[in-house]
């Protein structure tokens, strides 16, 4: 089929003109491809992760190891979904929790990782990355990872985009780290599961 920017386009579905490379934390839901259950499955309201589930859980939890200014909250896989608090710190090259509205709590700032003694500029040979570019490499690397357990490279693990919301106060912060910690026990509810009971 040829391509037709009338039918393909692709609406973003970001929030207009702002700047998701800023120290904020973004709450984020990343659904596996057609909705397929890839990840394990619930079993008494606890998620029991298979291979490609801990594939998917160690890629989250390498995050921090690519992108110093990261931190990662409450995080859980789904059986064909996951989602997760990811809070870009400030490490000195601008941006501040404070900006754009955001305010969070100071537990959130005090994981930042200090200069070495003798750095003077923070991290001159780091760029730093926005949400996009980060939750593109955490569906690269997990999809990269997955493909070659399976041996069927370029296979699609991930839907194209991904859901977000800025989290800009300590109260939203608490409403969705419970959502997120209580999502395996709602499976029987959740909009994502394709048995659920309407």
């Amino acid at each position: 089929m040829k391509f037709d920017p009338q039918k393909h386009h692709r609406r973003s579905i970001r929030l207009k003109g702002y700047d998701y490379s800023q120290a904020g934390a973004y709450f984020v839901t990343i659904v596996a491809w057609q909705r397929e259950m890839l990840f394990g499955e619930i079993v008494d309201g606890e998620m029991i992760l298979n291979r490609n589930g801990r594939i998917v859980r160690d890629a989250w939890f390498d995050l921090k190891n690519h992108y110093r200014y990261v931190e990662l909250e409450a995080f859980v896989i789904m059986p064909n979904h996951a989602h997760g608090i990811i809070v870009l710190i400030d490490d000195g090259r601008g941006g501040s929790f404070v900006s754009g509205g955001t305010n969070l709590p100071e537990d959130l700032i005090a994981g930042a990782t200090p200069l070495p003694a003798k750095q003077t500029r923070p991290y001159v040979t780091a760029k730093r990355h926005g949400l996009p570019e980060i939750v593109r490499a955490f569906k690269s690397f997990s999809a990269r990872r997955i493909n070659r357990l399976h041996r069927t490279d370029g296979i699609p693990v991930w839907q194209r985009n991904y859901y977000e919301h800025i989290i800009r106060n300590e109260r939203k912060l608490d409403n969705i780290t419970r959502y997120i910690e209580s999502n395996p026990s709602m499976w029987n509810d959740d909009d994502e599961n394709p048995n659920r009971q309407l």
